[in-house]
């Protein structure tokens, strides 16, 4: 018999739970049903960058030393500068 999931006041209050307790002591994971979300938007879009082929080739030989897609590679530097930029300006 699997135990009872308690009922949680807060989304953080069942995070913090989960994150100290295994879900197979309260659920049976082997008569679960597989489900599609058909309707589910992703949450990125696709777009359209123009960039010269050295940089290209630059990234690429970063990515392959990290050993990350090129893409997440560019994403992730993408990342980095628009939270210093907003940074610097939320600081003035």
């Amino acid at each position: 018999m699997k135990k009872e999931i308690p009922s949680f006041k807060t989304e953080e209050e069942e995070r913090q739970f989960w994150q100290t307790h295994d879900s197979a002591d309260y659920l049976d994971w082997k008569s679960a049903e597989r489900v599609i979300l058909s309707k589910l938007k992703p949450s990125t879009k696709t777009i359209s960058l123009r960039l010269p082929e050295s940089m290209i080739e630059e990234l690429k030989l970063l990515a392959n030393k990290k050993d990350i897609p090129y893409q997440s590679l560019l994403k992730v530097y993408l990342a980095e500068r628009l939270d210093s930029e907003l940074g610097a300006i939320n600081a003035t």
